[in-house]
């Protein structure tokens, strides 16, 4: 009994920690890469890329969901196939459908946000360490693919719309990112709220990086080929999943007053652990 309490006390996804958050950005990035490889290196299109990639998520999900317990491999293989399909998906809403990258951006930031809220108003909470039962992980992914997707826009929105460039929109996200660190350790705002801004911005973190690294000199990239860095990106995650530990646990949002609301992350593990 005492090994089932510990089970449904622990989240199927990853301990939020320094680790989650470089594989993460790593996967965002190869989301971007990998995905114009297969739309526009290959040539495939938005549509016929964003079908294989939604086939490959809905595998994922559907194998995420039906496992007991989190699997580290199989959690970012699933992360990636959202970011793959979130890249090519905003590039067809916001280029063949014609609404531009503004409309595209506010479009599916009112999706997520539409998910995010009926995911509180159903369960209650929006806490990543409650993603450990069927219905509470299927807002999650959605969510996530939400979030995936409007990354990619909004980073190309910065890039061309804002005229920041792809140097200027992956400082403008690396500040923003830094402004949530400090944020979580000195002030007590909300960490479920802090989990998921920073969730969301290190996606057009990545869409902006990966512009840079395969976008041509023409367009201030560094025309590096799209199917390398990819395969780059994609042995070096490997590693990361290989090497680095990965725990599932309660995440920074867990749980509001538990702990101290500047704890690291990860500390209230320990704690509960000692309790």
């Amino acid at each position: 009994m005492a090994k089932r309490r510990v089970y449904h006390d622990l989240s199927k996804l990853p301990e939020v920690t320094l680790v989650f958050w470089i594989i993460k950005v790593a996967a965002t990035t190869l989301g971007e890469t990998g995905g114009d490889t297969v739309s526009m290196t290959l040539k495939w299109g938005y549509i016929t890329g964003s079908a294989l990639f939604v086939t490959l998520l809905v595998i994922c999900v559907t194998a995420q969901i039906s496992v007991q317990r989190f699997y580290a491999a199989l959690y970012w293989v699933t992360i990636v196939a959202a970011t793959l399909f979130g890249t090519t998906t905003a590039d067809f809403f916001d280029r063949s459908l014609g609404i531009g990258y503004t409309g595209g951006s506010l479009t599916l930031f009112a999706c997520l946000m539409t998910v995010l809220g009926l995911w509180y108003w159903t369960m209650g909470t929006i806490a990543v360490e409650t993603v450990n039962k069927p219905k509470v992980e299927i807002f999650y992914w959605v969510a996530i693919t939400f979030s995936q997707t409007l990354g990619t826009a909004l980073g190309d929105w910065t890039s061309n719309v804002a005229g920041l460039g792809f140097n200027g929109g992956a400082a403008l996200f690396v500040g923003l990112l830094v402004v949530l660190a400090g944020l979580y350790y000195s002030t007590n705002i909300s960490r479920i709220f802090l989990f998921w801004a920073a969730f969301i911005l290190t996606r057009p973190l990545g869409a902006t990086f990966g512009d840079l690294l395969d976008k041509p000199r023409s367009a201030g990239g560094y025309d590096i080929s799209r199917p390398l860095i990819s395969a780059g990106l994609a042995a070096f995650m490997v590693v990361c999943v290989l090497t680095l530990p990965q725990r599932a646990g309660r995440h920074p949002g867990a749980t509001e007053g538990e702990g101290s609301p500047c704890s690291p992350p990860g500390t209230q593990n320990h704690r509960s652990a000692a309790r």
